[in-house]
């Protein structure tokens, strides 16, 4: 199969062309003009063809989908203003719709976030699946959540007016190299602090190169079902206590953590919160970590499960959390499965040298 991936030099998008080429797919990687990150066995690679161009510049997109039979698009903006994140994410996401609407193009794979699930309302220690409702008012949220609701909104639309077939994820927390730390357990403050809010809240984890295994299951899928939605963490998800002191040890560090009680956190936001709604009208602009349904949103305990993306795509978690550390600091993380020709049996691999470096790289 011949896949575009969108955001293909982020530190999701490396593993997931990675994972498409290991599986046997030939990958056209989308890569921004100025981007200096792309792995240089790309440039080496048979099944790998790198395109230059900007998803916000429309022009450049119908060229991209020449021969294309696959879309996973994970292209996304996740820091800045609303409109800096409207710009990448959301216009990039109309134009590519429009385009693949032009090329007779009928099938995507998007990445979607757990940041589109509403938390301020539900219970501690209720389950979130993929039925869970989603935010309702994500203006008091933040950006990312907004901007990723209307994304996914774009697609799916699309998906029913032209009868495409279609997989949303929708990851957890995404971990591994240069990504060990998750705004779920709390704040760094330094090198040697951190400050942990909550201890026993379970963490949605999913380490990235089972997440990027999860990309490929769903570009590979077949099934009946036009428009797919699942969510994707792995087996475990460990407390926020346990996963920091193993990350700690892991490292051996000095690190030294500050425990901060959820309840008292809550009972915080809660009263910043209402102290602006009544003396400043809720025109102070206040930190996520005082505005209830973010706070809500990053640290309340609940639930997870994989238990619909196992029975729709066939997915299975190789890697446990633990070895998800184990393999991020080790560099294994960073070994690409290659093939050498089309004869080549993928389960035949090749560790090409100098790739540590390559796929630890942050998001283009």
């Amino acid at each position: 199969m011949r896949i575009l991936v969108t955001g293909a030099t982020g530190f999701l998008g490396k593993h997931v062309v990675a994972e498409a080429v290991r599986q046997g797919h030939d990958v056209r990687a989308v890569v921004r003009p100025a981007s200096n990150s792309t792995p240089p066995w790309w440039n080496e690679h048979a099944s790998v063809e790198i395109v230059r161009g900007e998803l916000r510049n429309a022009s450049s997109i119908p060229s991209m989908l020449d021969g294309i039979e696959q879309v996973i698009h994970l292209a996304a903006v996740k820091a800045g203003s609303f409109y800096e994140q409207f710009a990448g994410t959301v216009i990039g996401t109309e134009n590519l719709i429009d385009a693949m609407v032009g090329a007779g193009q009928r099938r995507m794979v998007l990445c979607s976030t757990f940041s589109v699930y509403e938390y301020l309302g539900r219970w501690s220690w209720a389950k979130l699946d993929e039925g869970s409702p989603l935010e309702g008012q994500p203006e008091h949220r933040d950006e990312y959540c907004q901007t990723k609701l209307i994304q996914e909104q774009l697609v799916r639309d699309a998906a029913r007016e032209h009868e495409w077939q279609c997989v949303v994820l929708r990851p957890g927390v995404i971990f591994g190299p240069d990504n060990l730390w998750t705004a779920r357990l709390g704040m760094q403050i330094s090198e040697r602090w951190n400050v942990r809010i909550g201890a026993l809240a379970r963490l949605p984890l999913t380490y990235v190169e089972n997440c990027a295994s999860a990309f490929v299951r769903a570009a590979e899928y077949s099934g009946k079902e036009p428009v797919v939605t699942v969510n994707v963490v792995d087996d475990e998800c460990p407390g926020q206590a346990s996963y920091l002191r193993a990350v700690i040890r892991a490292r051996k560090e000095s690190t030294r953590t500050f425990p901060l009680p959820w309840w008292a956190m809550r009972v915080l936001a809660r009263s910043a919160w209402l102290t602006n709604s009544i003396l400043f009208r809720g025109q102070c602009k206040l930190p996520g970590l005082l505005r209830p349904p973010a706070l809500h949103a990053r640290f309340k305990p609940l639930r997870y499960e994989n238990r619909h993306i196992r029975e729709v795509l066939g997915w299975q978690p190789e890697f446990d959390w633990r070895e998800g550390i184990r393999r991020t600091l080790n560099g294994r993380a960073d070994e690409v499965a290659s093939q050498t020709g089309p004869s080549r049996s993928h389960n035949e691999v090749l560790n090409h040298e100098g790739l540590a470096a390559d796929l630890a790289g942050t998001a283009d």
